[in-house]
């Protein structure tokens, strides 16, 4: 069974990046990103991207991060 975590701390995002770990990106309680992963981030924007040519760029404080383990 799949559980969902979501990304707060430091730690998260960069265990998120290390592993390419398939993230999804929510605003305003919205699924704005899916099935992508962390590149980069800082405090305040997390780059992700879901395909060669497909790179976001989404605030750190407007929007929740969730990874899905299985």
């Amino acid at each position: 069974m799949a559980t969902t975590h979501e990304l707060l701390t430091e730690a998260d995002f960069q265990e998120a990046e290390d592993k390419k770990l398939h993230i999804r990106v929510f605003s305003d309680e919205r699924l704005i990103d899916s099935n992508t992963i962390i590149i980069r981030f800082n405090d305040n924007t997390i780059i992700t991207q879901s395909s060669v040519s497909d790179v976001s760029y989404h605030s750190r404080k407007e929007c929740q991060f969730y990874v899905i383990r299985k």
